[in-house]
């Protein structure tokens, strides 16, 4: 007898939260069929119902990221412009223990995507989906001149998320160096700088 949809539902979203809570715990490095099924409490001959190849798991680990990633809370910028950007790169950075983790989840993903061209793809995407609602937040603040308007929106949102990117690696690799209140200052900095310029 094939299992009513609410069952087969619920069953997906029990297995994406085990691929979380494998991912928190160890990476895409121990991401695996067996790690997976112990945190779900199952068989491996389960989860090839879901997942019939590694690729299938690591593309529904990475679609589990970007969900959570989506649905997460985000600051409301006191204002549009420059305070919605400074808020957007604010949301990115790893200022708590949870974001913390994703941010480490995001990071160990990138070998994986680098070493396969589709899912390459979809972090490709991923990414200028990002640059592009921050391209929007800059045309605003080039607008109300809290920004240079001589240099492109796409350019300074490239820019933004590059440093952002950069600092979230370094706090990840020495977070007693790069505690919250020193990644907010220089974020900061980098964007009064911007704004000179």
């Amino acid at each position: 007898m094939t299992p009513a949809r609410g069952d087969h539902d619920a069953r997906r979203r029990d297995v994406s939260e085990a691929v979380w809570r494998v991912l928190a715990g160890r990476g895409f490095g121990g991401l695996t069929l067996r790690a997976v099924a112990a945190e779900l409490g199952a068989s491996t001959g389960l989860l090839t119902h879901y997942f019939p190849n590694k690729q299938a798991l690591l593309r529904t680990a990475l679609e589990v990221l970007d969900q959570r990633n989506q649905d997460r809370p985000r600051r409301t910028p006191t204002a549009e412009g420059l305070a919605a950007v400074r808020a957007t790169l604010l949301d990115i950075l790893p200022l708590t223990t949870e974001s913390a983790d994703a941010n480490r989840i995001w990071v160990s993903s990138w070998d994986i995507a680098l070493a396969d061209p589709e899912l390459a793809a979809e972090h490709a995407e991923r990414y200028r989906r990002s640059r592009a609602r921050l391209a929007g937040h800059v045309t605003t603040a080039q607008a109300r001149g809290e920004l240079p308007a001589g240099r492109p929106a796409a350019d300074l949102a490239a820019a933004a998320q590059s440093f952002t990117l950069g600092l979230i690696t370094q706090a990840l690799l020495a977070p007693q160096e790069f505690p919250p209140e020193r990644q907010i200052r220089l974020l900061d900095d980098w964007l009064a700088d911007v704004a000179r310029h």
